[in-house]
């Protein structure tokens, strides 16, 4: 395997520059970098290659040059090297972490699960790659033949953030080269080095040039655009802020662009009275705090029933207050630094603005000194419903709590939201808890579970949270037309 090494990839990892297209290392077109840095110490890592409109053209003009040739590759094929892919991948577990670490910021053990996570898009997409299969029946009227085939949409092209630099990635990558489409990726200009890891790996796995071209760029509106006016993208897939996605969904549409979009969240956690509260407590630190909270099914606002409310918070705030904060590779860190400064910014207006409208703070966790993005673990109470942290999207390690006494009352308040991402229900009475999911305005609900992605699950979001669904069968079938033959022959 020819994975560089963490220092390699830090210090120098690909010969002429970064950005991959065509399955060769370039500088960007018009020579311009940008700088990466350690949200740790808020230094800077080192510079890369800040691709632009001519790499862009590029990119699609390698990728269509080889739409024919893998469309036309058996699936056997193509499943072959994503379970390449996927072997490649965990071996190298560690030096994938690492990296993730260096340019996210979150706690190793996050990272590791990240990886091991990413890689599982490539084993369960190989297996899916082999099941795109046609159907034949006969028109229920007589006469002649329904052929109902599938086929790959063609060139399609990722946008993904930095929140999880190699499963984001892979979840898109992998379900588009399973059914046979080349793939532009635009990686955030926070977290390049990982998709450009990935790439190499993908390489490595027997990929062939062109298939996967990656371009890190601090100048996303000049890449993309070049890419949704391309009338040979016929897919992009865009994973982000609701702000963004709007934009993005206005200029695909100006060439009617196959979408999938996943959104903001606003995850609702709801404490039934009959909930197991020590499991319920488990559950909420899984879900706001996997990955230091800056995920988008993270759990953002807790609904706790009045009855068990005492003791869901006392021990919630014990469990917050517990958490250790520090740079994501030291032992013992449980959460890492945020991205950057501008996301401890936005965290502290929120909290600012809960404890201005009457919020408690029932426990603030400690950080460490020095220049690192920190913001602690942190447990509000006495939550307003009119405060901004429990309508906007929490990306953080922030929980604000508020108390519910009635059913109704609390479905109303929960889908009292543009967002309708991911939910969360904890209740000993089944009965009672599938009442509630079905009520809920959500793409995805976790029932006495506080972590619910699966790579085998379809990942989407309804309202304003996004368009289409990831993973899953439903994940393959994003990149792939439907066409119909009407079909006749003589029969005498």
């Amino acid at each position: 395997m020819n994975l560089p090494g963490i220092e390699t990839l830090v210090k120098a990892p690909f010969a002429e520059g970064d950005v991959f297209i065509a399955g060769r290392w370039c500088a960007a077109e018009d020579g311009r970098t940008f700088p990466v840095h350690d949200p740790a110490t808020a230094e800077p890592i080192r510079e890369v290659s800040a691709a632009g409109p001519g790499d862009a053209v590029a990119a699609v003009d390698a990728a269509q040059e080889t739409a024919a040739g893998w469309r036309a590759t058996p699936p056997r094929r193509r499943s072959e090297v994503l379970h390449t892919a996927f072997a490649l991948m965990r071996e190298h577990t560690d030096t994938l972490a690492r990296l993730i670490v260096l340019e996210n910021g979150k706690a190793y053990r996050d990272a590791v699960a990240e990886v091991g996570y990413a890689a599982e898009f490539f084993r369960w997409f190989a297996e899916e790659a082999v099941r795109i299969g046609s159907s034949f029946g006969d028109a229920p009227g007589g006469g002649f033949r329904h052929v109902v085939r599938r086929h790959p949409v063609g060139v399609t092209a990722f946008v993904t953030p930095w929140n999880f630099p190699a499963a984001m990635a892979t979840r898109k990558i992998a379900p588009a080269l399973a059914a046979g489409c080349p793939v532009l990726l635009k990686p955030a200009p926070d977290t390049p080095l990982t998709a450009l890891a990935i790439a190499a790996l993908l390489s490595e796995a027997g990929l062939p040039d062109g298939l996967l071209n990656v371009l890190p760029t601090d100048r996303a509106p000049e890449v993309v655009s070049v890419w949704l006016r391309d009338e040979r993208v016929r897919k992009f897939s865009f994973t982000g802020s609701t702000a963004t996605g709007r934009k993005l969904l206005a200029q695909a549409a100006a060439n009617v662009v196959n979408v999938t979009m996943e959104l903001g969240g606003n995850a609702p956690f709801i404490v039934c009275e009959d909930a197991d509260v020590d499991a319920a407590v488990r559950g909420a630190m899984d879900a706001k705090m996997r990955g230091g909270g800056e995920v988008c099914i993270a759990a953002n606002r807790f609904y706790v029933h009045q009855s068990v409310a005492a003791e869901f918070t006392e021990k919630f705030a014990a469990a917050m207050t517990a958490v250790r904060a520090g740079a994501g590779l030291e032992e013992g860190v449980t959460l890492g630094p945020m991205i950057n400064r501008t996301a401890v910014e936005s965290i502290r207006s929120l909290v600012d603005d809960a404890v201005g409208r009457g919020a408690k703070v029932a426990a603030r966790g400690g950080v460490p000194e020095g220049p690192g993005c920190y913001h602690p673990a942190t447990v509000l109470v006495d939550v307003p419903d009119d405060a901004r942290i429990m309508n906007e999207e929490v990306f953080g390690p922030v929980a604000p709590l508020a108390t519910f006494a009635d059913e109704d009352e609390l479905v109303a308040r929960a889908n009292a939201t543009v967002h309708g991402l991911a939910s969360y229900i904890y209740s000993r009475d089944v009965a009672r808890a599938l009442r509630i999911s079905e009520r809920l305005e959500s793409g995805m609900v976790g029932l006495n579970r506080g972590l619910l992605s699966d790579p085998a699950a379809p990942f989407g979001g309804v309202k304003q949270s996004g368009l289409g669904r990831e993973g899953g069968r439903e994940g393959i079938e994003a990149f792939l037309e439907t066409q119909y033959i009407a079909l006749d022959w003589p029969t005498g």
